[in-house]
C-alpha cells in the first residue's frame, strides 16, 4: 500500500468560527495542492478523512481535482488529532495492498502515524502539504 498523508489546509481559528472551516486562503491552498497532485498524475483508490469540517473540505477539493468520487470518501474518527495511529492502521489493513490511499487529517495524529510507520523519526507537516 502506498500511503499519502496530508494535513488539512489553513482554517479559521476557533475564535473566528468554532467549526473551523477552511478560510478563503485555505480553500486556495487546498485547490493548489490538488492541482499539484493532478499534475503529478496521482490518483487514489481510497481517500480517508476525519469528521472535522476543515479536513473534509480539504479532502473534497482534492477528490474533485483528481476525479475521485466525493461519495466514496471515507470519514472516520480514527483520523482525529488525539487518536492513536494503530486505530487507523487497523482500518487500512483491511484494504488491498496495491491501493494508493490518501489520508487527510490533523496534527499530531499525522506525525504520530508517520512515526509509527517509519519506526521512528519525525516528519514535519504543513497545511495542505503531502507526504508519502
Amino acid at each position: 500500500m502506498k500511503l499519502y498523508l496530508m494535513q488539512h489546509a489553513f482554517a479559521y481559528s476557533a475564535e473566528e468560527d468554532p467549526e473551523r472551516p477552511l478560510s478563503p486562503s485555505g480553500v486556495a491552498q487546498a485547490k493548489a495542492a490538488a492541482l499539484g497532485l493532478k499534475r503529478f498524475g496521482l490518483s487514489f483508490d481510497l481517500i480517508v478523512t476525519s469528521p472535522k469540517r476543515r479536513a473534509q473540505q480539504s479532502a473534497a477539493l482534492v477528490a474533485e481535482k483528481v476525479r475521485y468520487p466525493y461519495s466514496d470518501i471515507v470519514t472516520t474518527e480514527a483520523v482525529l488529532p488525539d487518536r492513536p495511529p494503530e486505530e487507523l492502521l487497523g482500518l487500512l489493513q483491511k484494504e488491498p495492498t496495491n491501493y494508493n490511499v490518501l489520508v487527510v487529517g490533523h496534527m499530531p495524529h499525522l506525525a504520530n502515524l508517520a512515526h509509527k510507520i517509519m519506526g521512528g523519526g519525525d516528519l514535519t507537516f504543513t497545511n495542505a502539504g503531502l507526504s508519502c
